[in-house]
């Protein structure tokens, strides 16, 4: 017979193992990304150049929003404020930097870990990718707008995918059903929002966009793959996403 102490040291052995393989995981999660995004960029980067269709989807996409945003100043104060600061990667990032103390003072150690690796491999990813692509933000007549540094990907984009997955993934299981697809719904604007904004204040092409949305979708998919196989390896059961990676979070100790 198994005494009641045995079987705690085997669970908190299962866990501790858990852990380790937990933390690994998030390390093998962001190379794998970073190691996927840059041939994704430079791939991105010669179907621009080389394929016409493409190439006529980002210049006239620029040219458009361009003349109107020349043409219409309040909509364009209303771009950069969008863009400069509600949207601003710092505004974000400072924001996901809350959730993550707020996880570590709840004591949620695995989630918190989880949201700041999802956020900080998204920011590094899109720095690599930048430097490695090289590529030059569009040259306008009559700028309403300026970037310094590289194009692709769009830095604002990558940063609203993982951000918002991160305070969706976080946040839904204290938001009372009937209001989660509401902030799904918000979430969605916010991140084609920041698209919109930088295509339309001329500092991005639209592929630079798309590409700073995949490639965030991938670290999220990467990371969170990471969290749930560790749930899964100390015994919880599996979630649905719509119900946030840890339901446990409404408890007193999340993380047992």
């Amino acid at each position: 017979m198994v005494m009641p102490g045995a079987l705690r040291r085997l669970a908190a052995e299962r866990r501790r193992q858990a852990d380790r393989r937990f933390g690994a995981r998030l390390l093998a999660a962001t190379g794998v990304a970073a190691v996927a995004g840059v041939p994704f960029g430079l791939l991105v980067v010669l179907v621009e150049g080389q394929w016409r269709p493409l190439r006529r989807i980002d210049s006239g996409a620029a040219r458009h929003l361009h003349e109107v945003a020349v043409q219409h100043p309040l909509w364009t104060g209303i771009l950069h404020v969008l863009s400069d600061w509600v949207w601003d990667p710092v505004t974000l990032r400072t924001a996901v930097a809350a959730v993550t103390a707020w996880l570590l003072h709840r004591r949620a150690w695995r989630l918190a870990a989880w949201a700041a690796v999802t956020a900080v491999a998204g920011g590094l990813i899109g720095v690599l990718v930048k430097a490695v692509v090289e590529r030059a933000r569009p040259a306008l007549e009559d700028p309403v707008a300026h970037a310094p540094g590289y194009s692709f990907p769009s830095g604002h984009a990558m940063t609203a995918t993982t951000s918002f997955a991160v305070f969706l993934l976080v946040l839904l299981p204290l938001i009372p059903r009937r209001l989660r697809i509401l902030c799904w719904c918000v979430a969605l604007f916010s991140v084609v929002g920041v698209g919109f904004t930088r295509v339309a204040l001329g500092v991005h092409w639209f592929s630079d966009v798309l590409g700073g949305w995949l490639l965030g979708l991938a670290v999220v998919a990467l990371t969170t793959w990471a969290f749930e196989t560790w749930r899964a390896e100390t015994g919880q059961h599996p979630t649905p996403v719509t119900e946030g990676l840890e339901p446990e979070l409404t408890e007193d100790a999340p993380e047992r």
